[in-house]
């Protein structure tokens, strides 16, 4: 570097700040790139709770009626078990085979809901690290780029 002029020193100093250009054009691009997948994903998360607070209000129904259903229940076994109807309970009714089927198809739905939380929990549990792993590389990245600036200003104004 002593051997050249300083046309030439000003030269490579002019071709290192075009080429620190670009790359901090492409550092630029994967930056905003990275905020947009954020914001989508904080968009998608947001979207989930609300659909995780309606399945949790539809659950919440669900035991709601179950209550009112179970209490029915007593009530008619109370009353067939402990006096005489004077009706004949209807068994093998359409409507009771089709109450069966909604109450079997409630357990299966519930049961595919408790399959799909614990697998949400495991999905965002197993993605923490690597959120985790994005912030550090994104902290380093930030201390390289501050540092880099600095010494390329050292050069500018020196």
């Amino acid at each position: 570097m002593d051997n050249l002029s300083s046309e030439e020193i000003q030269q490579r100093a002019h071709q290192i700040t075009d080429e620190s250009l670009e790359s901090t054009r492409r550092i630029l691009g994967l930056a905003i790139e990275s905020q947009d997948a954020g914001i989508k994903t904080i968009t998608m998360l947001d979207e989930q709770k609300e659909q995780l607070n309606r399945i949790e209000e539809g659950l919440d129904q669900i035991n709601k009626d179950m209550r009112e259903t179970e209490k029915t229940l007593t009530e008619l076994n109370k009353c067939c078990g402990l006096c005489v109807c004077p009706c004949n309970r209807i068994t093998n009714d359409a409507r009771e085979d089709e109450m069966e089927e909604n109450l079997t198809q409630v357990g299966s739905i519930l049961g595919n809901l408790k399959d799909m939380a614990l697998n949400i929990g495991n999905e965002i549990d197993a993605q923490n690290p690597q959120i985790k792993r994005i912030t550090d590389k994104a902290d380093t990245n930030r201390d390289r780029i501050d540092i880099a600036n600095a010494r390329a200003k050292k050069l500018i104004d020196s």
